[in-house]
């Protein structure tokens, strides 16, 4: 008993720790994209140009651009092989635009080239979609009943252990995302000396969100592991 309660504060700290990490990267994420928006690029290029110029520069011919509803609502749809951006990113014409706008241009790159992480995130999703529909009642079930089957925790940590790993996967390829985006940017002259350090910042921001998340859930995997590693030893 003293052990699951020792057990049980120490996830409720890793958990209001990461909820309160979460909570400040995101709110500075929105503090510098709103900064960023007011800031112009020299060109006058929307993020919807910005994408699109991306992708003939790089031969890709296949993907269309698009805008969606909603505030960082932007992202690439691999099975519809559309780039969609959030209508203040697709119309405009700031430095965290077309950042925004590269960044997802980039995913696009990498699927037509076969980036080896985002192929494996792909395949990885069907069955990170099915383990989310039932991760949740099993973990729960597996907590009522660890004393008597410890094994239904077990098969909720497997299931878990599946999201974390998609999660981990997910960080190279927003990175390496956002590399494409910065390296372009600076190559094609829509963000110079001035403005390149900006959308670095930007997409940093943005990046540390996918990383506060994969280390969330690493370490709540390891709390159940410890949990079902407690139960099967007494």
């Amino acid at each position: 008993m003293e052990t699951m309660f020792l057990h049980n504060g120490a996830y409720w700290i890793i958990f209001i720790g990461f909820m309160l990490l979460s909570w400040i990267v995101s709110s500075r994420l929105k503090t510098k994209f709103r900064k960023y928006s007011k800031m112009p690029i020299a060109s006058g290029m929307t993020g919807r140009d910005v994408a699109e110029k991306m992708l003939r520069d790089n031969g890709v011919t296949d993907v269309a651009v698009q805008s969606v509803p909603g505030a960082l609502s932007d992202h690439y749809n691999p099975l519809k092989k559309t780039i969609n951006l959030s209508r203040e990113v697709f119309s405009g014409s700031s430095v965290a635009a077309a950042a925004v706008a590269a960044h997802e241009t980039g995913h696009a790159l990498q699927h037509a080239q076969s980036y080896a992480w985002l192929n494996m995130r792909s395949k990885l999703a069907p069955v990170v979609s099915f383990s989310a529909n039932w991760i949740q009642w099993v973990l729960i079930a597996g907590l009522i009943l660890i004393n008597s089957r410890p094994e239904i925790l077990l098969v909720g940590i497997v299931l878990f252990a599946i999201t974390t790993l998609f999660s981990l996967i997910t960080l190279p390829v927003e990175i390496n995302a956002s590399r494409r985006a910065l390296a372009w940017l600076a190559n094609a002259g829509i963000t110079y000396s001035g403005t390149h350090d900006k959308a670095e910042d930007a997409l940093k921001w943005a990046a540390y969100t996918y990383v506060i998340a994969a280390l969330g859930s690493l370490a709540t995997l390891i709390w159940y592991i410890m949990l079902f590693m407690g139960a099967r030893s007494r």
